[in-house]
């Protein structure tokens, strides 16, 4: 478990369910990600989320608001899965329900992490990505003071040629930034 001033990154309950599955399902949250998920396909997300934390002893946790103890969304630090130019790396990542947009959490979370995957994991370098379309998770890359090269960017591969989202951008920082 991690903790920030505001927020409880832990493991992965099945309380979460619920809230994660209506998460996943809003159309707004899931914008520049290929589609909303079914309650099914966020259970099944859920329990690959939770087998990564068993093999890494890292992932994506979930997340809630220290004061309310509210699930929130997730913050964390993945092994991606798929090949490219810059794999094989760990990236980080965030997914955060609508009401709790706007106010610094991914942030917070994210700076929270990203400590971690270097002090305590050992990391050299952290990336983080998405679509070019998505401005509201760039903002946050920039805030947490992650790098960006043009010449980066790239297709994500499990996206099919052609698809809105298809381009992507990619933010790095190193361990001695």
């Amino acid at each position: 478990m991690l903790q920030t001033q505001r927020l409880i990154l832990r493991r992965w309950q099945s309380s979460d369910l619920e809230p994660f599955a209506q998460m996943n399902a809003d159309a707004e949250v899931m914008k520049y990600l290929p589609r909303v998920l079914t309650r099914q396909e966020s259970k099944e997300l859920m329990e690959r989320l939770e087998d990564h934390h068993q093999i890494h002893e890292f992932g994506l946790w979930a997340v809630e608001k220290r004061e309310t103890l509210a699930f929130i969304g997730f913050i964390g630090l993945n092994v991606l899965s798929f090949q490219a130019h810059f794999t094989p790396t760990v990236e980080v990542g965030w997914r955060l329900a609508r009401p709790f947009w706007g106010q610094g959490y991914a942030t917070e979370g994210a700076r929270t992490v990203i400590s971690y995957g270097f002090e305590v994991i050992g990391l050299s370098e952290i990336v983080s990505f998405t679509s070019e379309l998505n401005s509201r998770s760039i903002a946050v890359m920039k805030r947490l003071g992650m790098t960006y090269n043009a010449a980066d960017n790239f297709d994500h591969p499990v996206l099919p040629s052609g698809h809105r989202l298809k381009r992507h951008v990619l933010y790095r920082l190193n361990s001695n930034n």
